[in-house]
């Protein structure tokens, strides 16, 4: 765990640039250490796009942020070929996803189409454009924010999308305390916080294959194995839940615990993951990849709600 201390040191330097929302920069930093994307959704105002470019802004690496909108084209995210006269032929010009960390800000604000040119590079890490495959950085990562579906102009994600976001963090209005010193900062003179030396790509890909080495017991792997089940035979844990699923969570949901939970126990300094690191992120990693079924829709229940008593009901070995 060589690298720990300065995955650590950035950790902290996030709250020079955030105001509370720790989970949410606990979650950009286990997406770093994991290789995954991070889905953030909340209301307008509560630092989504703060928190994503302070991250990038403390890693040395290729950033380039997107604003989705109704008349994106896939290939405005992908390149495309365009003929070149000089040299009698067709070359292609990258697109901004084959930079190393990728804002797509209000993701949900692009029709499918374009919400479908990121699932090739979001799980093969590659993009194929006019026949021809092309590799992305060994750090790419995306980092999607949205507002909730509820605001006009918004389009769902599809679920195989969705599946594709390793956490789904939702966030919620900050404290009063955290708001007041939220207006104390914004009144400081810029400077006034000593910035913190950028991460390079090196120690970020360096700590990932530490992240790898952490420890999970075999009862936690069937534990883990246990929380995703749950989601596909609810009735099983609770019977009042039999109609509440539609869909459960597919095995990625069980291998981004896995991982997630790894890089939270990294984080706190351990070697091995224990049940707490389990329960810190399941929700996070279920939440998007569950659909309700009809009676969860027309009594109102949430998948968080769904996911929390089933989180609960599953016994912790």
């Amino acid at each position: 765990m060589l690298n720990q201390p300065r995955i650590v040191a950035l950790r902290l330097s996030l709250e020079n640039a955030i105001v509370g929302q720790r989970d949410l920069l606990d979650r950009l930093v286990i997406g770093l250490l994991t290789g995954g994307h991070i889905l953030v959704e909340g209301l307008p105002g509560l630092a989504k796009t703060t928190a994503v470019k302070a991250l990038a802004g403390s890693v040395h690496a290729g950033f380039k942020r997107i604003q989705f909108t109704p008349d994106l084209l896939p290939g405005d995210l992908t390149g495309t070929d365009i003929y070149d006269p000089r040299q009698s032929g067709f070359c292609f010009v990258e697109g901004p996803l084959f930079h190393e960390i990728i804002l797509a800000d209000e993701i949900n604000r692009a029709p499918a189409k374009v919400q479908s040119a990121l699932l090739e590079a979001m799980q093969e890490h590659q993009i194929t454009v006019g026949g021809v495959t092309r590799p992305l950085p060994p750090l790419f990562m995306v980092m999607a924010t949205q507002n909730p579906l509820e605001q006009a102009g918004t389009y769902p994600l599809p679920e195989a999308q969705l599946d594709r976001f390793l956490l789904h963090v939702e966030l919620g209005y900050p404290s009063a305390d955290e708001e007041l010193e939220i207006l104390q900062r914004d009144r400081r003179l810029p400077g006034d916080a000593a910035p913190t030396p950028p991460v390079d790509v090196a120690t970020v890909l360096a700590a990932r294959q530490e992240v790898k080495q952490v420890h999970i017991d075999p009862q936690l792997e069937r534990y883990i194995v246990s929380l995703v089940g749950a989601t596909r035979e609810a009735a099983k844990w609770l019977p009042e839940f039999a109609d509440m699923i539609e869909v459960g969570a597919s095995p990625r949901a069980s291998l981004a615990i896995a991982q997630t939970a790894s890089a939270h126990a990294y984080l706190q300094g351990r070697e091995y993951v224990t049940p707490d690191d389990i329960l810190d992120v399941a929700p996070d990693c279920l939440r998007h990849r569950i659909v309700p079924g009809f009676a969860a829709r027309m009594d109102k229940v949430s998948r968080d709600a769904i996911v929390r008593k089933l989180v609960l009901a599953v016994p912790v070995p």
